[in-house]
């Protein structure tokens, strides 16, 4: 693998070869993650200010920053030890004061000597009636004015950095940055009216106005763009790799399929249809296939993904369905077992709970074949789990699971197809980041015999009504769920308010009737108390948030969600997804701490107006931004120093296909553009990409 190209070594050097920069500034750079000259260029200004000359103060409304020549008239000194000194200063209309705290007399009288011409810059503010500006920015010579700039960027700071340093320190890395070969495609570049790579640089630095400091000024899109390329390459790369392991073809023949079919007591929706079809294709294809199954909460994506497994089936194969809890792999051994049984298709379970005989036989069947589909915990990545001709495996909530652990159950079988499933719907620019490396399809309608849920806020202070209103519903025969906030990261906090809830409640409605689980309860206690709810003898479950994912009891039509107002969007439409899951019409009730916060009241108010989740996930990333929607911490999402996934999210799928594109006519990207992707791949720091090449 070739090293690093020389023509990139000014930006990699140290940081301290930069002018005003020390050890100790380059600490202080180095907690903004800026580590070497090219994070310094990355790191762009987030705003301006106007220093346009002015020939008066009166020419702005205060406070406003603004810049004049002043005549310097007499000191007024500070009286007491923390008042502050005065300067009175003459502009060509009127006279001001610049107010000073701290400051030395002797410094003060060197800055600005009685009777001499100074500019100054500095924020205007109207005191008393007496116009006065506090600690100006600048202090000039008249002679030096020429250095400051009519629009000064301001940077991103943490504690210890000056902009002043910060601009200085940019300003040189951008006057080393080298010139690149282009990258992006000539007709892309032509169409957008973007400048070059190092222009683009130049000029998002020295940004003439706010206009320039809009993602959508063509210097900050073409930056931009060129760290979501990099991304987009490496996906690109990682799928030929993972696609270049020969696939095997499953040639399904449609008869177990018509079988499950006839077996419905509905018609599929054209979505499910269509991505049953999507589904197949690939399976029959040469390459192996990794697509990404999406749909909101009761979109019907098991029924698609047990599709497939059958398909698997009828090519000869075998297939696994992996859940991230042992309450999901036995809700979809349920859900799955009528559709097996009407096709003929053996389904069996494997979980962390089997042990000593009963593990063995089930291991022994699995090997011979004699089980054709498995549904399973993560205790089937185990060693000893042999599959005779696994075809398909399909993983349910993706975000549980990283690419590593996808990785490593398509390894259980020879180029093994690999579906995931996903119920949380996410925005198209998301899915392009986080699955770039994947295909996708989308479940957008809903299956017939859903019922729509009725959703109200409705303020803590009302909470007996709403435990009354429970207890009449209880005693004509329907199920709730009550969900306990979220209260800071802290399990142990969430389980006590939890407990005390569930007691709370039992008082009021009586023993036997209401259940509990939460994060701390053993494995098997929380099965329990699952199953109890299941089968109807506890008519309420309090929970903590562990039943947002999945939980499916037709019959339970009420959701309560205490302190709504600390959940996330796509949090509070899950848990509003476990009911309406039958005939009976459902509510959900969210429960809030008034006064709520503006973002609060308005993550309440569009689940009020829409149970769309697409939608509602837009809406989640444009207010949260992307990191928190997929949890960070777990989705490997990309950080970006410039690419805004909110507003640029166009970009990415450009960038995708472009990727795609580049390497479907380049794959070892040889050609001139190619060479220059390279040292894009260099310069965004995929060495990542460079591993995937050499394997590709």
């Amino acid at each position: 693998m070739p090293g690093r190209p020389d023509i990139l070594f000014p930006l990699f050097g140290d940081l301290e070869g930069l002018p005003g920069i020390g050890a100790k500034t380059a600490k202080l750079l180095a907690q903004m993650g800026v580590e070497k000259p090219r994070d310094l260029a990355f790191t762009l200004p987030h705003s301006g200010i106007d220093r346009t000359f002015r020939t008066s103060i009166r020419e702005v409304v205060p406070p406003a920053t603004v810049t004049v020549e002043v005549t310097v008239g007499r000191h007024m000194p500070s009286r007491t030890k923390s008042g502050p000194s005065r300067v009175v200063v003459e502009d060509a209309e009127t006279t001001f004061q610049l107010v000073f705290f701290h400051a030395r007399g002797d410094w003060l009288e060197k800055q600005l000597p009685t009777g001499q011409r100074r500019v100054v810059s500095g924020k205007v503010e109207l005191f008393d009636g007496i116009a006065q500006m506090v600690h100006p920015d600048h202090i000039l010579r008249p002679g030096e004015a020429d250095s400051l700039p009519a629009f000064e960027p301001v940077y991103p700071l943490t504690q210890g950095l000056t902009q002043r340093l910060m601009a200085k320190a940019a300003a040189a890395t951008v006057e080393r940055a080298p010139d690149l070969p282009d990258w992006i495609d000539p007709a892309l570049k032509a169409r957008e009216g973007w400048p070059g790579w190092r222009a683009a640089l130049l000029a998002a630095h020295a940004p003439a106005g706010q206009a320039d400091l809009a993602p959508t000024a063509p210097a900050r899109q073409r930056l931009a763009y060129d760290e979501l390329f990099a991304h987009q390459l490496t996906l690109a790369l990682a799928r030929r790799v993972e696609r270049r392991g020969k696939g095997r073809p499953s040639h399904g023949t449609g008869a177990l399929q018509a079988k499950v079919l006839q077996a419905l007591p509905y018609q599929p929706t054209a979505a499910q249809e269509r991505a049953v079809a999507e589904i197949t294709a690939d399976m029959a294809g040469e390459k192996r296939m990794n697509r990404l199954l999406q749909g909101d909460v009761g979109a019907g994506k098991t029924l698609v993904a047990f599709l497939a497994l059958v398909v698997a089936v009828e090519a000869g194969g075998q297939g696994v369905m992996m859940a991230p809890t042992e309450i999901l792999a036995r809700q979809h051994l349920q859900g799955l077992r009528p559709l097996a049984e009407s096709a003929g298709v053996v389904l069996e379970i494997l979980t962390g709970r089997d042990k000593g005989a009963e593990r063995a036989a089930k291991l022994a069947a699995l090997a011979k074949g004699d089980i054709q589909v498995l549904v399973g915990t993560h205790a089937v990545f185990q060693k000893d789990v042999h599959f005779q001709d696994l075809r398909l495996a399909v993983v349910d909530e993706q975000h549980r699971f990283g690419v590593a652990q996808r990785m490593e159950l398509g390894a259980k079988g020879q180029g093994a197809d690999v579906l995931v499933m996903t119920a949380t719907p996410i925005p198209r620019s998301l899915a392009l980041a986080n699955y770039g490396d994947m295909d996708v399809s989308v479940l957008d309608e809903k299956p017939p015999g859903r019922t729509p849920v009725s959703t109200a806020l409705v303020s803590n202070g009302r909470l007996d009504e709403v435990v009354d209103h429970l207890r009449r519903a209880v005693a004509e025969g329907k199920q709730a769920y009550w969900v306990c906030p979220l209260v800071e990261e802290s399990e142990v906090v969430d389980m006590t308010a939890a407990t005390d809830r569930f007691q709370r409640l039992r008082a009021a409605l009586g023993e036997g009737v209401v259940g509990l689980v939460h994060g701390q309860m053993p494995a098997a206690e929380k099965d329990a108390a699952m199953a109890r709810f299941v089968a109807g003898q506890t008519s309420v479950l309090v929970a903590t948030t562990v039943i947002e994912v999945g939980v499916n009891v037709p019959n339970a039509s009420i959701m309560v969600i205490e302190r709504a107002e600390s959940f996330g969007l796509a949090q509070l439409h899950q848990l509003r997804g476990r009911v309406g899951r039958g005939a009976e019409k459902s509510t959900c009730l969210m429960l809030y701490q008034p006064p709520l916060s503006e973002n609060a009241e308005r993550r309440l108010a569009i689940l009020r107006e829409t149970e769309d989740g697409f939608r509602i996930a837009e809406e989640d990333l444009a207010m949260r931004g992307a990191g928190d929607v997929l949890g960070t911490a777990q989705s490997g999402l990309p950080r970006f120093r410039i690419a805004d996934l909110e507003r640029q999210a166009a970009l990415m799928a450009v960038a995708q296909s472009d990727a795609r594109k580049l390497l479907a006519d380049d794959p070892e990207l040889r050609s001139p553009r190619g060479e220059a992707a390279r040292t894009l791949l260099w310069l965004m720091e995929r060495d990542r990409a460079f591993r995937l090449l050499s394997v590709g």
